[in-house]
Formats: structure tokens, sequence, C-alpha cells
């Protein structure tokens, strides 16, 4: 017999060692009793074998089970964080961006913002872009402006977009322009019908002049807390009044000038759910309505998949969960993992978004009268010196290995160890699993025959990454 060729005999033995070097489990582990914050763990083998029973907690996955596909993980980009970031060194600021929307090396790879449409409450100032003395009205938008917002947002949104190109941006209106509301303040009141038309014109040339200056926008909520009139600024919205806007005005508007930035509707807790499923019962108004926002500042998770129920066809988002200041990092990381990003995405959220970017040591800025003076930003910023919230922690946790079109899948629920699990565009598996627990616990964590165990410290979160089985 003639021998193999020297190449072949080399790609023989490289089989050989592949075949029989096992495949590796990543995980990355946030501790708040220890000392591990998004830390690379050590690499465990996965199993061929599938593990034995016992007293471990024990997590199939099953990815022939599929869900909705995600869209991506953040936070709000509020106008007040713009301008902390602008006040950092360019050096500073360019590495933090880095840190936040790279995905190579420790970046953790943001892929989704939400930003405001004007002010919103974590502004130094309230405004609109068509500001009018009481009294002057401009229905035709002749006097819109982005100019409050070049010397901050759009400078750093410009600035992120060059480092992550396909970043997803959702835009919320805090409230119109007053001389378009009952009464002539930012804060409260609600939008007159004679000016539903004009609103429409506004928002139709927001979304243009964004796309002048290179920002296209993925979407566009109606209203934020469209219920909530306390904030400064803010605006009432009922439902119904949100059905004829968007049926009548927003929608055709947005079809007449050709633009592609999706309509969301609601954008307000999961104690109502009532409310986007009037909007959606209008065939009319669904026609022109992408998906529904929430917050879980009242009511419970599970309640906004009423709405997935009722119409498949149309997404869910979670857009936004403050942390309060001074914060618990242990009970706040707990919560916001169980109740935000496994629990919105257990109930068909494809984006989870926390509020907000980043703060001063004062929690600062917001507006006067009715802006979040309690509200922690996932990052505190105090010129060039950066620390690391809850909330970054929260989303670190998925934005880097749940990438854009990976899709839900299949894993055991369980109250003990609150967990959902992803298979990625490039076919591996994901894991996100909470112990809330005072004691360390072990899982026994199963996909088909391939299976590995890892124990969690007590409160602690872990993201789990392995190759699917080719």
């Amino acid at each position: 017999m003639r021998p193999l060729p020297f190449l072949l005999l080399l790609l023989a033995l490289g089989s050989s060692l592949c075949a029989q070097t096992p495949a590796l489990v990543s995980i990355r582990l946030t501790h708040p009793e220890g000392t591990a914050r998004w830390e690379r763990q050590p690499d465990i083998p996965l199993s061929a074998s599938t593990p034995s029973t016992g007293k471990n907690e024990h997590i199939d996955i099953d990815p022939g089970t599929r869900f909705q596909s995600m869209e991506g993980f953040g936070f709000t980009l509020t106008g007040g964080s713009a301008q902390l970031l602008r006040r950092m060194s360019p050096p500073a600021r360019s590495q933090l961006l880095r840190e936040l929307f790279a995905t190579d090396g420790t970046n953790i790879g943001v892929s989704f913002l939400r930003i405001s449409v004007g002010a919103s409450d974590l502004n130094e100032r309230v405004f609109t872009y068509n500001d009018l003395p009481k009294g002057q009205t401009d229905p035709e938008m002749k006097r819109f402006s982005l100019d409050p917002d070049r010397a901050d947002l759009l400078p750093v949104l410009q600035e992120i977009l060059r480092i992550q190109p396909t970043l997803k941006i959702m835009a919320s209106p805090w409230t119109a322009p007053s001389w378009m509301k009952t009464e002539f303040d930012s804060k409260g009141g609600s939008l007159e019908r004679e000016w539903f038309g004009a609103y429409a014109r506004y928002l139709t040339t927001y979304v243009r002049a964004m796309q002048k200056e290179g920002i296209q926008l993925h979407s566009l909520t109606i209203q934020n807390e469209p219920l909530n009139a306390d904030n400064n600024p803010s605006m009432y919205m009922s439902a119904a009044d949100q059905t004829v806007f968007i049926r009548d005005h927003l929608g055709q508007a947005f079809q007449s000038a050709g633009l592609t930035t999706r309509i969301v509707c609601y954008d307000h807790n999961a104690d109502q759910p009532d409310y986007p499923l009037t909007v959606l019962a209008d065939p009319q108004a669904k026609a022109f309505v992408e998906g529904s926002a929430f917050h879980l500042y009242a009511g419970q998770i599970e309640a906004i998949e009423q709405v997935h129920t009722a119409h498949p066809d149309r997404s869910l988002y979670f857009t936004e969960q403050w942390t309060g200041a001074p914060g618990n990092f242990a009970g706040d990381l707990s919560w916001h993992i169980q109740h935000i990003l496994v629990g919105a995405t257990r109930h068909w959220c494809r984006a989870v978004l926390e509020w907000n970017l980043a703060a001063d040591p004062n929690n600062r800025p917001h507006t006067d009268r009715g802006g979040c003076e309690r509200c922690l930003g996932a990052l505190t910023l105090d010129g060039d010196k950066v620390l690391r919230n809850t909330a970054w922690y929260v989303i670190a946790h998925a934005s880097r290995e749940v990438r854009p079109g990976s899709v839900r899948i299949a894993s055991t629920a369980s109250k003990t160890v609150p967990n959902v699990a992803f298979q990625t565009p490039d076919g591996r598996y994901v894991l996100i699993a909470l112990n809330p627990g005072k004691s360390p616990r072990t899982l026994d964590v199963r996909t088909g025959t391939q299976s590995f165990t890892t124990t969690l410290p007590a409160g602690s979160v872990a993201t789990c990454t392995w190759p699917g089985k080719r």
C-alpha cells in the first residue's frame, strides 16, 4: 500500500486530535458578595454524556423550540448622559464608548439605544425642536430645528455609530411642543386634537432631520409613559387618542414620506396591557404599528404576554427600568436579572433597555419641576472617572453574547434558578442564569446529549456560552 502523502497525514492527525479535544463552555460571572464583576471564569469541558440525577438543579435546553428573534440590549442615552460624555476628555470618552459599543476584546457590544425626541426629564433643561412664545403656532414646521441637541447628543451618537454602525436606535418623545397642548406647559396636559396633524408633521420632520445627520432611527414610540403627567417634560395621551393619532395622522405621514422607521405604541407599565390592546384592536391603526413597548414600575412582567397572545404578529420591546440611588447592588442585580433580563425576554420582548446610561455623582443632570432626582445611571461619570453600576452589569450579561439575530430557545423554567437561553446567528448556545438564593446552587445543564455542570454562588448571575453540536 502506498504511504499517504505527508500533508494528508497531518490533516488526519489534526482531525484525530480535534475529535479528542472536548468543546469548552465559557462563563462570565457577577457575584455581588464576592469579587467577580462580569469576570471570565475558567472554561469547563462540555461532556457528551447526560449528567447523573441527583440534588442538582437541572436545566434542559431545547434548540428545536424557538421563540422570538432578538433586536438587542442596551440603555437610554439621555441628553444628560450625552452631556456628561462630552465633558470627558476625548481619549477617555473614546475608550469608554469602545467598551460599551465595540464587540472585540472585553467590550460589551451594546446593540440598541433609546433616545428622547427633544428633552427627557434627564436633560439639564426642557426643550422641544419647535418651541414658540405663547400665542404663536407653526403647523408647517418652518421653525423646526435640531439645534438644542447639536452640542451633546448628536455628536455623541455620531461617534458611537462610527464604532458600531449597525446600532439600532429607538426614539421617544416626552412631550409635544407646548403650543400644541391643552395647557401651555411642558409638564402634563395633553395633545389638542386640532394639532394631531401638526404633531405628526413634527415627528416626521424629526425622523428626516436625524437621517440628514447620518442617524437612521429603527423605531419611534408615540409617547413616553402616556399615563404619567408628573415628569417634566411629560404629556398625557389616552389609548383612544393614540389610536386616532396613529391611524389618521402619523401612520399616513410616515407612509407618504417613505419612512421605514417602525411605529411602536404605548411605552409604559405592564399593569395596563389594555392600552396597547386597545390600539391594536383597531385594524387601521394596527396596520401602521410594528409593536408595543413596556416599563415595569407597576404590574407584573407576565402581563405583557397578553399582548403577544392577542397579536403574535407584532413585536414587544422592554424599553425602560431605573435603579434608584444610592442603590443596593446585590438586591438590584437580582431583581433586574430576574424580572427584566430573564422575565422580559421569556415573555417575548425582542429588546431590553435599562434607564439610563449615565449620571454624575449627584444623579444629575435632570430638569426642574419633575426631573428624576434618584435615577442612578448605568455609569456614574465624574469628569474622566467612571463607576460601573448595576444596570451596566445587567446589560453586559446579555449584550456581549446575545447578538442581534439571536433566537430565544426553550429552557427549563425555574423559580430557584431563573434563566433564559438563546442560540446565536453563528450557532452557539447562550444561557443566562441567576441564583437568587442565599446558598450556592449547582446546575446540570443539558442540550440533547451535550451537558455541563457548574455552580453559581449565592446571589450571582452567570452567562454561559458554548458551541452548538455539529
